[in-house]
């Protein structure tokens, strides 16, 4: 563990000197705090900068994003004290809370907590419209990029595929850089999950044709069966230019995470901030939508840092005892 987080903490360097300032005495408010995202053209990427810069601006205080991998590696990072902040799935959360994550198999990442529940993260595969790829059948024996190797996708689109009977050539890398890989030929098809619309697919629509899909009914519900992180969902139609009919597909719910350490007022006013502005956080991204404090209740395993517990027991939200954390 020590050699993993002496290596995240290489590849972090700007956060680790900004996050110290952090955990400052509690009942102060630091100078700076530090929010772990994702990769450009992600969701979180956006939708990270978009609630750290909120946060600062309310409080005039500095706030500064880190660009990973995504989920896998933002829980090692928040439970090592690396960053002070960070976004997760609850797949990826889970299995890294039970000592299972793939950065650091063995060690049971204990010391993150909940702050806010941020919204859906669901599934769906973009190709070029000549391709001749329409579903997710059409995948067997082609090249298929999944996001970064540490992200939700990443983790999960290989799972899923094995778990429907698909062998495919699987590749990892950024959002952006994967869609620029599709459109040049260099991959058959990009399979990403992130809030919607997905950035770097809305891009990838207005340069050329592309086919956007996802499950079909009898997939799902194999899916939903296989991995109880996994639930249905719907994309509207109309999420994308020209894509009007609605598309089934799955989906995990996503939480904003803290080290323990973190001072409790801190953690308070971001809960607070993010949880009474939601036009302002659809305004950065209309995944936040479903940035609501009722949504809470889709975190049923990883404890709330008490600055969040105080602001929703304030608000008349019940925060189930063995879930307040320390």
């Amino acid at each position: 563990m020590k050699h993993i987080t002496r290596t995240l903490s290489m590849a972090t360097a700007g956060a680790v000197l900004i996050s110290g300032a952090a955990f400052a005495q509690e009942g102060d408010l630091p100078d700076t705090f530090t929010v772990a995202t994702a990769s450009q053209g992600g969701t979180y990427f956006i939708y990270g900068a978009g609630w750290a810069n909120l946060v600062a601006e309310e409080l005039g205080i500095q706030a500064s994003t880190e660009s990973t991998d995504g989920p896998v590696q933002n829980a090692t990072l928040v439970h090592t004290g690396d960053v002070d902040f960070g976004m997760v799935t609850m797949g990826p959360a889970l299995a890294a809370w039970e000592g299972e994550s793939p950065l650091a198999p063995g060690e049971e990442h204990t010391d993150m907590r909940a702050v806010f529940p941020m919204y859906q993260t669901p599934f769906e595969v973009i190709a070029l419209a000549g391709s001749g790829i329409e579903g997710v059948s059409d995948l067997e024996g082609k090249r298929v990029g999944a996001g970064p190797a540490g992200g939700t996708p990443g983790t999960y689109v290989p799972e899923i595929l094995e778990t429907l009977g698909i062998n495919a050539e699987i590749s990892f890398g950024g959002a952006s850089d994967q869609a620029g890989q599709v459109q040049d030929g260099l991959i058959d098809a990009f399979a990403f999950a992130a809030g919607l619309p997905i950035a770097a697919f809305a891009e990838l629509n207005a340069q050329t044709d592309v086919n956007i899909f996802a499950f079909t009914d009898e997939e799902v519900q194999t899916l939903v069966d296989s991995n109880a992180s996994f639930s249905p969902y719907t994309i509207a139609g109309g999420t994308y230019d020209g894509f009007d009919e609605d598309r089934n597909t799955i989906a995990m719910w996503n939480m904003a995470i803290a080290h323990k350490d973190v001072p409790e007022e801190l953690v308070y006013q971001v809960t607070k901030i993010v949880m009474e502005n939601n036009e302002r956080m659809v305004s950065v991204h209309s995944a936040a939508a479903e940035t609501l404090p009722e949504n809470f209740e889709y975190n049923t395993f990883l404890p709330w840092h008490p600055g969040a517990v105080r602001w929703f027991e304030e608000n008349g939200y019940d925060i189930p005892d063995e879930l307040v954390g320390e």
